[in-house]
């Protein structure tokens, strides 16, 4: 494993553990909204606080980009940090939620971790040296049918403007697939897709903490990442399509009448 992988690793079971120790403690939460459905507890705090700690005790010159904590330093390597993604999940109980952190280097993405810490399942990735489950390499699905994935989504749930645009996406993928599921988290969609229990993902107005991780993690699995049109300006615009190879194409088609 990479030294840059191993750090991030370690950083993500160290936040993984601090969700843990609240999710089964019992103690009350200190809930706060950010904006409209976008909720932050002492727990995402405690948790991002212990990645960046973790990550800048080894690299005190490396950059950051995290939700709670925003961007810091400059340097040719930055961390993308989600510290708990499905707070909304996590705020009620649902295991359905995760550690994601990435590194992005000039630019292109370099490492990335998913960490369920609910499931103690560790999703890892590093460019050019493929993905991995608990040391377990995995691959997309071999669906090659649009009519027989299981399709992956999130609302858009911070850009309620755009909810015409995504029931009309929603409408067309429910008719032309096998099955929609919404799960809250993101990143660990996104694992899903890698790890072949999703053949695809499909999601609007998300940031890049959310995605960084779990796009590393489907290109190195064999699938491809792209927005809505395949365009890789997703880490920007915040759209994202996700899918094994043959299928992302009719992804991407079937997405069309609605863009």
């Amino acid at each position: 494993m990479h030294p840059m992988l191993n750090i991030a690793v370690r950083a993500a079971r160290r936040a993984g553990s601090i969700i843990n120790r609240a999710s089964l403690g019992g103690a009350d939460l200190q809930v706060r909204a950010k904006q409209v459905n976008d909720f932050v507890t002492q727990v995402d705090r405690a948790a991002e606080q212990a990645v960046i700690e973790t990550i800048r005790k080894a690299y005190p010159d490396h950059a950051f980009l995290a939700e709670e904590s925003g961007a810091s330093g400059e340097a040719e390597h930055q961390w993308i940090v989600d510290p708990l993604d499905g707070t909304t999940n996590f705020i009620h109980g649902f295991p359905q939620y995760a550690v994601s952190v990435a590194l992005r280097h000039r630019g292109a993405l370099a490492h990335g971790v998913v960490y369920d810490p609910a499931r103690n399942e560790l999703f890892t990735a590093s460019k050019g040296g493929g993905a991995f489950l608990n040391d377990r390499r995995i691959r997309v699905s071999k669906c090659t049918k649009l009519q027989d994935a299981l399709v992956g989504t999130g609302f858009p749930f911070k850009e309620l403007e755009r909810v015409d645009l995504y029931l009309k996406q929603l409408r067309i993928l429910m008719a032309s697939t096998s099955g929609i599921r919404r799960a809250g988290a993101a990143a660990l969609d996104l694992a899903y897709v890698a790890c072949g229990r999703l053949d695809a993902f499909w999601e609007m107005g998300l940031s890049a903490w959310d995605m960084a991780a779990g796009a590393l993690l489907i290109q190195e699995a064999g699938g491809l990442v792209g927005g809505m049109r395949g365009e890789q300006d997703y880490m920007e615009s915040g759209d994202i399509c996700a899918a094994t190879p043959k299928l992302f194409p009719a992804l991407l088609e079937a997405l069309s009448p609605a863009r």
